[in-house]
C-alpha cells in the first residue's frame, strides 16, 4: 500500500460567529481544529498529504507552514466550494501515480485517533474494498448524512439529511465523512457524480451508490466512540465537544 491523505479544509464556517476566520482555524482546546487533524495525519506516515484549502487559504497555508515541518504536504486550492467530490477532484491533475490508496479526512474533526485510523486502514485492506467509510451511531443524528442499508444489512447508499425522506429521519447510523478509496478509477467515478440535491453540490457520498452499481466492494467500519468523529459546525457544537473531551480526560485520570 502506498498511502496518501487528503484533508478537506476549504470551508468558510459561516455558523462559527467569526466570518473572517476559516473554519479549520477556529480554536479547540487552545489550538486550531486543523492542528489536531494534521498532526494525526502525519502520525500515519503517509507518502503525501493533500491539504485542500479555499476560504482563507493563505491563513491556513501559513499556519501549517509555520507549525509543521512537512515536505510531504501539497496545498490544493478549491476556489469554489461545490462539495466534497468537487474538492477531491481538485487533486486529479497532481495525483501521484504511485499512490494507490487515498484516505480522506475532514479538517474540522479534531478527536479522531491514530489508532482508530490504523484499524480503519486495516479493515479496508483485509476486506479488499474499493471504498471504505467510517460510520457510527450517535444520540442525535441531526445534520448528518445517514447510512442506508438493505434488509440484509448491506450498505446501499448514503443520503444527506436535506434529501432524507421524513420516514427515514429516525435512522441513527451516520456517515462520518472519513473515507478510504483505492485510487484506481476514483477520479472517473467522481466525474460521474451529479449535483441534483438540495444544496446543488457534488457530494462524495454519492460515490457509494455508483461503486455498488458497478459491482465494486464497499464497506463501513463502525466505531463505538462517536465523539471521535464529531464534526464542528457551530460554536455550540465546539463547546459541547470540548466538554466531552474534558470529561474523557477526567475519567482517564481517575482510572
Amino acid at each position: 500500500m502506498n498511502l496518501a491523505i487528503a484533508i478537506l479544509a476549504a470551508g468558510k464556517g459561516t455558523r462559527m460567529k467569526n466570518p473572517e476566520l476559516p473554519k479549520v482555524l477556529v480554536q479547540f482546546k487552545g489550538k486550531p481544529l486543523i492542528h489536531y487533524v494534521f498532526e494525526t495525519a502525519n502520525s500515519l506516515l503517509p507518502s503525501l498529504i493533500y491539504l485542500i484549502i479555499g476560504y482563507g487559504k493563505e491563513q491556513v497555508r501559513n499556519y501549517i507552514e509555520r507549525n509543521f515541518n512537512n515536505s510531504k504536504t501539497i496545498f490544493v486550492e478549491q476556489n469554489n466550494q461545490l462539495g466534497t467530490a468537487h474538492a477531491i477532484l481538485q487533486i486529479e491533475p497532481i495525483l501521484d501515480n504511485n499512490i494507490d490508496t487515498l484516505l480522506i479526512l475532514s479538517g474540522d474533526v479534531p478527536l479522531i485517533r491514530t489508532e482508530t485510523l490504523n484499524e480503519f486502514i486495516e479493515f479496508h485492506l483485509v476486506n479488499d474494498n474499493a471504498l471504505s467509510l467510517i460510520s457510527t451511531i450517535i444520540p442525535n443524528p441531526k445534520g448528518y448524512g445517514r447510512i442506508i442499508r438493505d434488509n440484509e444489512g448491506k450498505i446501499i447508499s448514503i443520503m444527506e439529511e436535506k434529501d432524507l425522506p421524513k420516514d427515514l429521519y429516525s435512522l441513527d447510523e451516520i456517515n462520518t465523512g472519513i473515507y478510504i478509496f483505492n485510487t484506481n478509477g476514483l477520479m472517473e467515478f467522481l466525474h460521474r457524480i451529479g449535483n441534483r440535491n438540495a444544496q446543488q453540490e457534488y457530494y462524495i457520498t454519492d460515490a457509494v451508490a455508483l461503486y455498488l452499481e458497478s459491482g465494486k466492494k464497499v464497506g463501513a467500519f463502525r466505531i463505538q466512540d462517536y465523539y471521535e468523529v464529531a464534526g464542528i459546525n457551530t460554536m455550540e457544537e465546539l463547546k459541547s465537544l470540548e466538554n466531552i473531551y474534558h470529561q474523557i480526560m477526567s475519567d482517564l485520570k481517575s482510572v
